[in-house]
């Protein structure tokens, strides 16, 4: 069974972490009704959702994507590059032990899940400002005994690596390549988007969750062959996230 494991919206959200963007106002209540919609359409295609509560003094709590890397055998708790998040695994991990054995990311190391991005037995490690160098290679060092390989991958004037690029299934990826190193990635296709922000997409069974911002890009995943769904996340962009950042999804019984 696919389960996404998702949380409730702070109420502190205004006051997010920023790096790249300008801070716009955030509507609260229309951000909790923009996730809530994004909790059915992951339902509505097939996903078994858990819901953790907000944390109010935790803005960025929603963003349950970078805590923690969910794999077939584990779930690697990371250890965030922002510190004012680092109180955000506390309650995720409680959550992920019921189905997963939990490994642990430790300083001097950064690594925020959303700079990481699977395609089978490979993950795709974005070296990002949230992302450094050690934590590219505990993560290496802590997979190889299970068969994954890392490819470290270069981000630049973005967040993480999914901000850049995201898998859309049929060896494609959905990219910004001015924001990475495309070279890290001979062995795909590319889909260049239109819209510089995006290439941040979810796919989930055969449909391609996008946001609505973004027409053009969810218009060359049709004329490509894709189904794709269109949610309203514009509160969400404006905290610097995007459609993969507000859940963790994964198989267990």
């Amino acid at each position: 069974m696919l389960r996404a494991i998702t949380r409730e919206v702070s109420p502190t959200i205004a006051n997010c972490e920023l790096e790249f963007l300008d801070r716009e106002p955030i509507d609260l209540a229309l951000a909790i009704e923009q996730h809530r919609q994004y909790q059915a359409c992951l339902a509505e295609l097939g996903v078994h959702v858990e819901v953790l509560p907000a944390e109010p003094k935790l803005p960025d709590s929603v963003f349950v994507e970078d805590p923690a890397i969910v794999l077939d055998e584990i779930a690697v708790m990371t250890r965030l590059g922002a510190a004012s998040r680092r109180g955000e695994g506390e309650s995720l991990a409680r959550a992920l032990a019921k189905y997963r054995e939990l490994r642990h990311i430790v300083e001097p190391a950064t690594l925020e899940g959303g700079d990481v991005m699977r395609i089978g037995k490979t993950l795709y490690v974005g070296y990002s400002r949230r992302t450094n160098i050690a934590g590219i290679q505990q993560l290496a060092t802590m997979l190889h005994p299970l068969g994954y390989f890392v490819v470290p991958v270069e981000v630049r004037g973005c967040l993480h690596l999914k901000t850049a690029c995201t898998y859309v299934g049929e060896d494609t990826i959905l990219a910004n390549r001015a924001w990475m190193d495309a070279d890290a990635f001979c062995s795909l296709k590319f889909l260049d988007v239109p819209e510089p922000r995006g290439a941040n997409a979810l796919r989930i069974g055969e449909t391609v969750v996008m946001p609505a911002a973004f027409p053009r890009t969810s218009e060359l995943l049709e004329r490509s062959g894709f189904r794709v769904r269109r949610i309203d996340n514009s509160e969400m962009l404006k905290a610097e996230a995007g459609v993969t950042c507000t859940s963790l999804l994964f198989d267990a019984a």
